[in-house]
């Protein structure tokens, strides 16, 4: 009798608790973060911190935020998003593609050129922001967790590393050309610009050693899904490139490219 009493209670305590209110500094918090970013381990070989050589940028990344009904703020994506952008937003949800800007960071964050210190990357999203990434961030490997980290950068302005004072991502001033050091050489990727193999691109293009390059060089590749880059937007392009005659995706594309250098470079 007293054990079905005690049952009865307890079951009573769930939904008397399932039935509390969500505060609402619980509903603007985004579930998809369950850990603090982290920073990726060093494992340059040289005893100075070595100065990036490449930059790149990728441009007209798809960041937006947007409030779901439970006042979540989550990032617009054409997956979980279709019928608010076609109904509401009147645009198509296939503009909408943060996945491409996310598996683009992941090639370039895990490359090896970008272990070695010889790489900083820039995005520039399609709403005008400017954002810079320490060299030394983790990206989060799932796009939900990823999805999340933007919402919180485009909100706070920047993200640092849990439990330390490292800031690992941060909304900076345009243009980003105020951000290119002094005599910088640029060139931007297209499937209209002038053909190059990866290897053929790095002796071209890229100093044949990293102590010989002076001044870095930069590369601007578009995260969109549809368009290209052209000189019109970035008039401090010298010159577009292309780097496979089929169409390629944008990770896709930052791996032959950054495959090439390193090649060149003996990184290996």
């Amino acid at each position: 009798m007293s054990e079905s009493s005690s049952e009865s209670d307890s079951s009573e305590d769930e939904r008397q608790n399932s039935r509390e209110p969500i505060s609402k500094k619980q509903k603007i918090s985004h579930p998809a973060i369950s850990a603090p970013l982290e920073v990726a381990p060093s494992v340059s070989k040289q005893s100075t911190k070595p100065t990036p050589k490449i930059i790149v940028l990728l441009d007209l990344a798809s960041l937006e935020t947007v409030k779901n009904r439970r006042g979540v703020y989550e990032l617009l994506n054409c997956d979980d998003h279709r019928d608010l952008c076609k109904k509401k937003l009147k645009k198509d949800p296939n503009d909408y593609r943060p996945d491409i800007l996310h598996q683009e960071m992941l090639a370039l964050m895990d490359s090896p050129l970008n272990k070695a210190g010889l790489l900083k990357v820039y995005i520039h999203s399609a709403k005008h922001v400017l954002i810079e990434l320490n060299p030394a961030t983790r990206i989060p490997r799932t796009f939900k967790r990823f999805a999340g980290l933007m919402v919180q950068l485009l909100h706070k302005m920047k993200i640092k590393a849990g439990g330390e004072s490292t800031t690992l991502l941060k909304v900076i001033k345009n243009p980003f050309s105020q951000h290119l050091p002094p005599g910088s050489r640029c060139y931007g990727f297209s499937c209209q610009g002038e053909l190059y193999s990866p290897i053929s691109l790095a002796k071209n293009f890229v100093p044949p050693s990293p102590e010989k390059c002076e001044t870095p060089i930069c590369f601007v590749l578009g995260a969109m899904s549809t368009g290209h880059i052209t000189i019109n937007d970035h008039p401090y392009i010298e010159k577009m490139l292309s780097i496979s005659e089929y169409p390629l995706s944008g990770a896709a594309a930052l791996s032959r490219i950054m495959g090439g250098i390193e090649h060149h470079w003996g990184i290996v």
